[in-house]
């Protein structure tokens, strides 16, 4: 993996039905430092003309699609956001202000209250499906992002979070283990030694992993997806080889690796290509990655010059 380098930020995608805009704006306005960056529409998609929002969310970046009703979010991937005092003042009063505007058609998790592992923490399914993990973060620990992306392992994917964050650590490079906390005896109906909690840093973006025995009715779905952004067909073919692990889920640069959990390897240029063509050329590009299954740069560059495909 020595010419493969993973410098940009791993970007959570969010599918919804129609709300994608809507979702984005109501994020932005609701946390600190957020912005809306980017909108553009793919234009004759199978889900007909789809809107695609670029944002960031205290920092860190999100992407979002309006595709059509076809996957729906779940709380298989969360998002914890860290309010730490020794960062921001009145933390434990915005968290409190954060929840109260997530509960407004929203559903609590765990209700917010004072837990063994944080004086202040609650965990809430917005009224657009997107689930939050707030948390009032002890200042003298370890530094984290304010925005961390945490995955649940469950029903068959249950016991599989350690063998999952090693994996993840071998494929991506400059990549850092943090904590790992067991479930021990007693801790029923979770299985000893199985993960209670775990953190590592793929690339620059931290994430969370753990297992969770109880009976959950979803797992990893297309509906929340993570995008890593390549420089160079290399990389593509690198990330693509490494993680996917279902055939028939390949398609328009999306893969599922051997945990259900989705993927988008895609091209830097694709994402300029999209961001400063014409409409005409906009519309050749998605016309050719509508055919692919891994995206092929070169034949997208083709697209987008109005160049006869070799394909």
């Amino acid at each position: 993996m020595s010419d493969v380098k993973r410098i940009q930020p791993i970007i959570p995608h969010l599918w919804f039905d129609k709300e994608a805009k809507e979702a984005a704006e109501f994020y932005c306005s609701i946390f600190p430092e957020s912005k809306i960056k980017n909108t553009a529409t793919l234009n004759e998609t199978p889900s007909g003309d789809a809107d695609l929002i670029s944002f960031s969310i205290w920092g860190q970046p999100f992407m979002a699609i309006s595709a059509g009703p076809y996957f729906k979010i779940n709380p298989s991937i969360s998002f914890i956001v860290n309010f730490d005092p020794s960062r921001l003042d009145n933390a434990r009063e915005k968290l409190d202000e954060v929840w109260d505007k997530l509960s407004d058609g929203g559903t609590a998790l765990m209700p917010i209250d004072k837990y063994p592992f944080s004086e202040r923490f609650g965990w809430i399914q917005d009224k657009y499906g997107v689930t939050w993990q707030l948390m009032l973060t002890n200042p003298e620990g370890e530094p984290r992002p304010e925005i961390v992306p945490s995955l649940l392992f469950v029903n068959d994917n249950c016991g599989k979070a350690e063998e999952a964050r090693e994996f993840y650590l071998s494929v991506f490079q400059n990549s850092k283990a943090g904590s790992l906390i067991r479930y021990g005896p007693g801790q029923g109906p979770n299985k000893e030694g199985t993960v209670m909690f775990s953190d590592f840093m793929l690339g620059d973006t931290w994430f969370t992993a753990m297992d969770g025995a109880l009976d959950h009715a979803f797992n990893f779905n297309e509906a929340v997806s993570l995008l890593v952004s390549c420089d160079t067909q290399e990389e593509i073919d690198y990330y693509w080889d490494k993680l996917s692990a279902v055939p028939e889920a390949e398609q328009c640069g999306w893969l599922k690796d051997k945990f259900g959990l989705s993927w988008q390897i895609t091209s830097s240029k694709l994402e300029e290509m999209m961001s400063k063509g014409t409409a005409e050329q906009r519309n050749r590009v998605t016309q050719a990655f509508l055919k692919m299954k891994k995206f092929n740069v070169a034949e997208l560059e083709k697209a987008f010059h109005g160049e006869k495909s070799d394909l």
